[in-house]
């Protein structure tokens, strides 16, 4: 375990360290459904990050892209995520199926401020549902529905201290280690990189949609 000066076990601790006094509109911000700003916003996000928990206390995130405004606000309390095709995991699915608290973070690219959802989650089969969020004539099989209960827009603070978009910081991408890497480090299977790195080339070509 790691050694520290102290560990914060309250909420008069937390506050002591860090007060409200000075934030108030950081604690006014928050509202219980989408408003116009929300909705602008999500129309422009082609990326929305999602957390879950399992019933034994695991957190689950996941990311979910498609073009910018692939999440449908069905009204100004609903939301609806269509879910493509992934590796089957389905982990978030599981974690829903024994809680329904969910939350997510729209992001835009290039833009500094993000935008916080939470809410509670259904996992839904729709022939209406699966019809509009059709792409390239392929509808996704399953959905997300949200009923909304808290919005509320996030500062820029994160993605200028982490310098996200801007390219000159950018590593080479070469450089980053790749799930290939990952897979040839965690199972126990007779295929070298450039197969492992070949097979998911081609997954990502032929199951988009």
């Amino acid at each position: 375990m790691v050694e520290v000066d102290e560990q914060i076990l309250s909420v008069e601790r937390l506050r002591e360290l860090l007060p409200t006094e000075g934030f108030t509109n950081t604690f006014l911000k928050v509202t219980d459904r989408l408003n116009d700003v929300a909705r602008k916003f999500i129309a422009y996000a082609p990326f929305v990050i999602v957390a879950t928990k399992a019933s034994g206390g695991l957190i689950d995130v996941s990311p979910k892209g498609d073009p910018a405004g692939f999440v449908e606000v069905y009204d100004d309390k609903t939301l609806i995520i269509p879910d493509r095709l992934g590796n089957h995991r389905v982990d978030g699915f599981h974690n829903l199926l024994e809680d329904p608290n969910i939350a997510l973070l729209f992001i835009v690219p290039g833009h500094g401020d993000t935008l916080r959802v939470a809410g509670k989650a259904r996992i839904v089969r729709d022939v209406e549902i699966n019809k509009r969020h059709a792409i390239n004539g392929k509808e996704p099989l399953l959905a997300l529905v949200i009923e909304v209960e808290e919005v509320f827009m996030h500062c820029s603070k994160s993605l200028i201290r982490s310098r996200l978009w801007h390219q000159d910081h950018w590593p080479e991408r070469k450089s980053a280690p790749t799930l290939a890497e990952w897979v040839l480090a965690t199972v126990d299977r007779e295929q070298t990189l450039n197969e492992v790195q070949d097979d998911h080339t081609a997954d990502e070509g032929a199951r988009l949609y």
